[in-house]
């Protein structure tokens, strides 16, 4: 059988050293988890809206046996754990993580883990890399606060992705969708968006709901470092923000896979890429035998075409719990039913302002703004964003009157070119930061300028985390898999389509 031929290759002796495991379907809700060491079948059933797993069989070591969200918290863990074994590190979430993957029909045949060390040098050379399951290419950070929050402070928790949509949505005092469903698609009274897979963290919100909530996301982010340079006083506006809130030390893990779109679009919508439908970044459209890439220059602002219908994002529940109220999308690929958006302006073939050049460029390290093409291309980016944020806060943007949005997103994009090019612990990364913690200042100064601070609330999140790899530890299945006459299509580099 080719599945189990093409399981056997990428767990064998030769490609040991980069796929930490492989994951499968083997039948209606069964799945297997498969690394060179062990392997665990699993199901889920219904509980509620919900699921619960249970775990049939176990041979050898169960590769997603420890599951722990505490796991390489702190920097100085980090450090000290770092390219972990796969013995030694965890997967929080795993058994959800793989059923709701498989929930697309165009889910692969085989979906591989790659080990925390392995270093993709051929495919663009970055010493800082995501997309697996493991804790930290999985974590990313979580900081709400302002009005109507809890100023809990640092925290030893940790949540999903999928959970920050309701919980924005709760913080508003939105009420419950008539036809909302949960993870298992079965109705559920309390859901504040019409597919649910996350949970409101009720217990951080005082109930006093504010009048206009940002939500900022830092593409990329290591929690770790962030938090340091926070705490070093390295990045004051973020720091200010978790002074003021609540901020979980475990993070919020993102959905699997670990990638930029998929998780972008999961934080908007509560719901997990295989249900939301923007399953990766590239993927094998099983009914038109096409691929679909939503992550590139010429796609990018079309993406949201493949965004299930069955899914509300946050500015489509806002505008049903609140008729009449205005959001907003800055530099964000994931925009459906935003009142104003970026992509819309540019699908619109309209202009935006033109960023300047790396001389004329505010908050922009010189030592990496000059010789790196994606530093500089990516701090021009934040630049235009900042200049749309702030320019929507003061009620007039391109000519055009504007309300005072009720929900207002930001992406930044620079601390993803950065911790991928240097790693999370580098001064680029680093330098990053600091950049974007001051263009974050100027959008909190005018939200200040526009007398809304006090009506105000926040949060900061990435869509996924970061890791340091080897540069030792390279190498493609692909070649493998060929050598042993196996046709496989790999999408994203860890989606396999046998035969496809």
């Amino acid at each position: 059988m080719a599945l189990d031929a093409a399981i056997d290759v990428l767990v064998g002796e030769a490609l040991e050293p980069i796929v930490d495991m492989v994951l499968v379907q083997r039948g209606e809700h069964v799945y297997e988890a498969i690394a060179p060491d062990g392997r665990s079948r699993f199901r889920r059933d219904d509980a509620g809206a919900g699921w619960r797993f249970t775990v049939e069989a176990v041979e050898g070591r169960d590769p997603l046996g420890d599951r722990a969200l505490d796991r390489f918290a702190g920097l100085e863990a980090e450090r000290a754990g770092r390219c972990p074994d796969r013995t030694a590190n965890s997967y929080p979430f795993a058994h959800e993580q793989v059923a709701q993957l498989f929930d697309h029909d165009s889910a692969p045949d085989v979906c591989v883990i790659h080990a925390a060390a392995h270093n993709w040098e051929d495919q663009g050379g970055h010493l800082g890399e995501h997309g697996s399951l493991d804790v930290v290419q999985a974590r990313a950070p979580f900081v709400l606060a302002g009005r109507g929050v809890r100023p809990l402070g640092m925290v030893e928790r940790g949540c999903r992705l999928v959970d920050v949509a309701p919980t924005v949505l709760s913080l508003l005092g939105a009420a419950p969708v008539d036809d909302g469903v949960g993870l298992n698609g079965v109705a559920r009274g309390d859901a504040l968006l019409r597919r649910q897979d996350g949970e409101a963290l009720g217990d951080l919100l005082d109930g006093d709901a504010p009048e206009l909530v940002v939500g900022f996301l830092l593409d990329g982010t290591n929690p770790n470092v962030l938090y340091e340079l926070a705490a070093a006083g390295d990045a004051p506006n973020v720091a200010r923000l978790m002074s003021m809130g609540t901020t979980f030390s475990y993070g919020a893990v993102a959905s699997l896979p670990t990638v930029t779109l998929a998780n972008h679009t999961s934080i908007l919508t509560g719901a997990h890429p295989g249900h939301h439908g923007i399953l990766h970044n590239a993927w094998w459209d099983r009914a038109t035998h096409q691929q679909v890439i939503t992550n590139s220059p010429a796609t990018w602002i079309g993406a949201m075409q493949w965004l299930s219908p069955e899914v509300d994002t946050i500015h489509a529940a806002v505008h049903r719990a609140f008729p009449g109220s205005f959001t907003a999308s800055v530099n964000e690929p994931c925009d459906a039913y935003a009142d104003w958006s970026t992509f819309e302006v540019l699908r619109r073939g309209e202009a935006l302002e033109r960023p300047p050049g790396p001389d004329g460029l505010p908050h922009a390290t010189e030592r990496f703004v000059r010789p790196s093409k994606d530093y500089r291309w990516s701090s021009r980016a934040d630049h235009t964003a900042v200049a749309q944020a702030t320019g929507l806060l003061s009620g007039n943007y391109l000519g055009r009157d504007v309300p005072v949005p009720r929900f207002l997103w930001v992406n930044f994009t620079l601390t993803d070119a950065a911790f991928h090019e240097g790693g999370p612990d580098s001064d680029i990364a680093r330098a990053s930061v600091r950049d974007t913690d001051a263009r974050l200042g100027t959008i909190l100064d005018a939200v200040e300028r526009r007398g809304l601070w006090d009506d105000a609330a926040f949060f900061l999140v990435a869509d996924h985390g970061m890791e340091e790899t080897d540069p030792a530890v390279r190498g493609d299945w692909g070649p493998v898999l060929r050598a042993a006459g196996l046709g496989v299509r790999d999408e994203a580099f860890g989606f396999l389509y046998l035969g496809a």
